[in-house]
């Protein structure tokens, strides 16, 4: 509504903008069955300008559309002759960035050489913390399935992220992490590269000094963790407990 096209670079970050909350006393505003009262939103740059709030048993919803998911398209863009996709990176973190960027570059590979879409990338992307996915307008959906009105707040499956590679000793073979989440020995970890990826049983797990450690308990910590080659900047993720 502010005419700022983001896809330009001119996006305002409406979303994330100062919102008075005022009672709805007017007739004709939509009212959520469940919801004690209905309310409006005000732009202290627009005064006057009220824009309706729904709520109901999950609680209030403002401004919380979905994640777009559009992998599913990309052998289809790609024959359009679509020659660059943009993964948003705004308020995600470096993890997301990455792992979101790794799939649709594996997308972008398999379109360009021919083979077919890989579903097990969505899986890829449904294990990183979202708000449910939509493809948005790449098809026809109804309107209720752009806003998130089960799940509150976003939710990792599968996997969380662990850590961030700060150096690689080859002659001792073993990585220095800076931990983010806790990590413990006997863990099954991802080790995520623009090289590839991995997974390894955590059989040793030591503090800079060289002393075992039964785990890591979270940020701040830094650890070392043999592994047979790794890069500054990799990341490391832990598979949650039921994982396959």
């Amino acid at each position: 509504f502010n005419r700022r096209d983001p896809n330009q670079g001119t996006c305002t970050n409406a979303c994330r903008w100062e919102y008075r909350v005022k009672p709805a006393e007017a007739g004709g505003v939509a009212r959520h069955p469940a919801a004690e009262r209905t309310y409006l939103l005000e732009d202290p740059g627009r005064p006057g300008e009220y824009m309706p709030i729904l709520e109901d048993e999950h609680g209030t919803y403002i401004l919380n559309s979905k994640d777009l998911r559009a992998v599913e398209h990309v052998h289809k863009l790609v024959a359009m002759g679509i020659d660059c996709l943009k993964i948003e990176g705004r308020t995600k973190s470096v993890y997301y960035v990455a792992r979101t960027a790794q799939v649709y570059r594996r997308a972008i590979d398999d379109a360009l050489a021919g083979r077919p879409f890989d579903a097990r990338l969505i899986g890829v992307l449904e294990n990183l913390a979202n708000r449910g996915y939509t493809d948005g307008f790449y098809q026809r959906h109804h309107s209720h399935e752009y806003q998130n009105y089960l799940q509150g707040a976003s939710r990792s499956h599968r996997q969380q992220f662990v850590g961030e590679v700060e150096d690689y000793d080859p002659e001792s073979g073993k990585a220095q992490v800076l931990i983010k989440n806790k990590l413990r020995r006997g863990d099954r970890i991802e080790w995520i590269s623009p090289q590839g990826n991995r997974d390894q049983i955590v059989d040793r797990l030591e503090d800079l000094e060289g002393r075992p450690l039964e785990e890591a308990p979270g940020g701040g910590w830094r650890v070392r963790i043999p592994v047979s080659g790794a890069g500054r900047y990799d990341l490391v993720a832990r598979y949650l407990e039921g994982a396959p």
